[in-house]
């Protein structure tokens, strides 16, 4: 049973924990047993309106803490988080589905980012600059962007939120969260940890509902600086239009197609145990899993046997279970675009090896699942899947695997296996994508820089460059000073 002291059931505005005006509420369920787990507030534009003007008093004082202070704070909730692991654990996977052990991992890496942000806060330098004048002098500094509207994804229901508030706490900014209504809970539990360590009222607030109303206020309402959204390409292009139309900064963190290359020099345990933790971490369920894997021909039959075997192996079952590595998908859309994706590819010409159908133990559950004779002429080959499907292409040719990487809209994340340097570093520089994984099958850490190019959205999230995104540059002249 989960502790009432994370298990919440309103939303965290001003510091205080309250329900929609109307009193309706949004259930929210288990995917691998269909059990409710509570309910939450469905607010809208006034309760949205209400918790932004919080934040915007709050960040008057919050921006003045000294960066240390806001570290110190910082590192409260990220000693926090770590305490309370397992119970958060339980309640993510409770929520979303995926593995108590990815549960947990995603909480630590949650306290991760809060911990460097905290020390990077103290780090955010200013300079001078050479006056081509005598008598005066040139400053830059940073500043905090302001009040930040976060709306984040139902797959990473904690380290979505993770990264961005921790920049934003760092930076000095204040913000608002619109969780997914599938997964908010670990959102409400993380406001109720800032509440607990003692941040201020009004600089972390979580409003739960629909996401039209909520998102219109944020992107609309003057008091919002800038707008940052992980979720699907065409969402985002959407939000970041209304958000520019009002001249707010926009952080987006869009859809992925990512390649995972496996060249005919690569060390194929390595390179097996690699495509299992970037297809199936989550599921599938990730926006940079290998969407598409290509494998040189003089490796292909080797690999697909390989892979394949390590794929019927995985343990799949509701995610509280031991040793359980593969949860449910998190609801039945999310199952019908895995089987018209399958469905398409067996109708072109692609051969199912592992999986391809329902799993026994029903509801959402889909078995992991290997397609060989993949080509580019099917959905999978263009589309995101994010499911356990994973596709594998043949090639010949450096040329054509570049080739064949690069093209889709999507710029987000890929990966490739091979043993010569010299290939390593031209692939590296030809891949047109935000993230590269040379021989590493997950990438993702709070030093360095997420983010994609393309249709994969604008800005970066962790390291130095994830803290840029949410300052202003201040340039001041200083005239009268002599000669």
């Amino acid at each position: 049973m989960i502790s009432d002291q994370w298990l919440k059931s309103a939303c965290y505005i001003d510091g205080r924990w309250i329900g929609a005006d109307d009193g309706q509420t949004i259930p929210v369920t288990n995917p691998a047993t269909g059990e409710t787990l509570g309910s939450v507030p469905r607010c809208g534009r006034a309760e949205t309106s209400r918790a932004i003007a919080a934040a915007s008093r709050a960040f008057v004082s919050w921006r003045g803490f000294l960066a240390k202070e806001r570290a110190e704070l910082m590192f409260a909730l990220a000693d926090a988080l770590l305490k309370e692991k397992a119970a958060l654990g339980e309640l993510l996977t409770r929520e979303q589905g995926k593995s108590r052990a990815e549960a947990e991992g995603e909480i630590a890496g949650g306290a991760a980012f809060f911990r460097w942000f905290g020390e990077e806060a103290k780090r955010v330098y200013g300079d001078t600059i050479p006056s081509p004048w005598p008598g005066k002098r040139i400053i830059v500094t940073k500043e905090p962007v302001g009040v930040v509207g976060a709306i984040t994804p139902w797959n990473f229901p904690h380290s979505m939120i993770a990264r961005k508030l921790a920049a934003a706490l760092g930076a000095g900014c204040t913000m608002v969260i619109k969780p997914a209504s599938q997964t908010p809970l670990s959102a409400l539990a993380v406001a109720a940890l800032c509440e607990k360590v003692g941040i201020p009222a009004g600089v972390v607030n979580v409003v739960t509902g629909s996401a039209a109303p909520i998102a219109a206020e944020m992107c609309e309402n003057p008091a919002v600086r800038k707008i940052t959204f992980t979720g699907s390409t065409e969402v985002g292009k959407d939000l970041g239009a209304r958000a520019l139309a009002h001249m707010k900064r926009v952080s987006m963190e869009l859809g992925g197609n990512a390649p995972f290359i496996v060249f005919d020099d690569a060390d194929l345990d390595a390179a097996v145990k690699g495509a299992m933790l970037s297809k199936f971490r989550n599921s599938g369920q990730t926006c940079v899993c290998a969407n598409r894997i290509l494998v040189q021909a003089g490796v292909y039959d080797a690999f697909a046997a390989k892979f394949a075997e390590a794929v019927r192996a995985l343990k799949i079952g509701d995610g509280l279970a031991p040793g359980v590595e593969q949860g449910p998908l998190i609801d039945m859309h999310a199952i019908e675009k895995v089987e018209e994706h399958i469905s398409d590819a067996k109708a072109n010409g692609a051969r199912v090896v592992a999986g391809g159908v329902r799993h026994p133990l029903g509801g959402t559950f889909f078995e992991p699942t290997v397609l060989t004779g993949v080509t580019d002429a099917m959905k999978i080959a263009k589309e995101e899947t994010f499911g356990p499907v994973a596709p594998l292409f043949r090639f010949e040719t450096e040329a054509e695997a570049i080739a064949m990487a690069n093209a889709t809209e999507y710029g987000l994340a890929c990966y490739f296996y091979t043993n010569d340097l010299g290939r390593a570093w031209r692939m590296m520089e030809a891949l047109d994508y935000g993230m590269i994984g040379v021989n590493e099958g997950l990438a993702s850490t709070e030093v360095a820089p997420f983010g994609g190019v393309k249709d994969s959205g604008m800005g970066r999230e962790g390291s130095k460059y994830g803290l840029e995104d949410y300052l202003n540059i201040k340039y001041a002249l200083f005239g009268g000073l002599g000669v």
